[in-house]
């Protein structure tokens, strides 16, 4: 199972420079890949590009020898840093998670998911609260490939351990592609096969 780009370049139109170039990357569920680099190159924009929220994109995208689904659900799912961007503010919390899939009792709870929780309104929980709800989301059963950028930003050391604990053990169940983009490197040491860094893969 593999995720590749190929020629990939990216520049928003109001834009003058391109932010991505003749990016290559071939990426599996194999291996545990971590993806660094600084603040601003482009990490979070690639990871909307592979993840179909991007696709004005010059070069070539695949998943399985395919092309991401547009109107299907996609089985590339991105966990985004900031998970309050991503969730419609009019929504209770149960909508906001069953408009991807039906999470039973025991996954709240790994997740540390208050049932109290559902029946907020997204503006009523704290950021990593929410970003509990986003990671679960984006674990829909249908999900092949896994791509978490900074997912852990919003939490506190212990849950960042639980949530990265939890996460793993599913993917690794589920035999999932997993691409974690983070600036922390004593997390990417510990929980990464391979470590892309951004700058040798970016042609700019």
């Amino acid at each position: 199972m593999e995720l590749n780009v190929s020629e990939l370049s990216f520049k928003y139109p109001s834009a003058n420079k391109y932010l991505l170039k003749d990016i290559f990357l071939r990426l599996d569920n194999k291996k545990i890949v971590g993806l660094v680099g600084d603040s601003g190159v482009g990490k979070s924009t690639l990871c909307e590009i592979l993840s179909g929220y991007i696709t004005n994109f010059e070069g070539f995208l695949e998943f399985e020898d395919k092309p991401l689904p547009q109107k299907e659900f996609c089985p590339v799912q991105l966990i985004y840093q900031h998970p309050e961007k991503v969730m419609n503010p009019k929504w209770k919390m149960k909508d906001v998670l069953e408009e991807s899939w039906n999470v039973d009792d025991e996954l709240l709870s790994e997740f540390g998911i208050q049932k109290s929780w559902l029946t907020r309104f997204p503006q009523e929980l704290s950021g990593g609260e929410l970003q509990r709800f986003s990671v679960l989301r984006a674990l829909n059963p249908k999900t092949k490939f896994l791509i978490a950028d900074e997912m852990t930003t919003m939490l506190d050391a212990i849950t960042q351990v639980q949530i990265i604990e939890s996460v793993l053990k599913i993917v690794k169940q589920r035999n999932m592609g997993f691409l974690l983009v983070s600036h922390d490197m004593d997390l990417v040491n510990t929980i990464c096969d391979d470590i892309i860094y951004f700058e040798d893969i970016n042609g700019i």
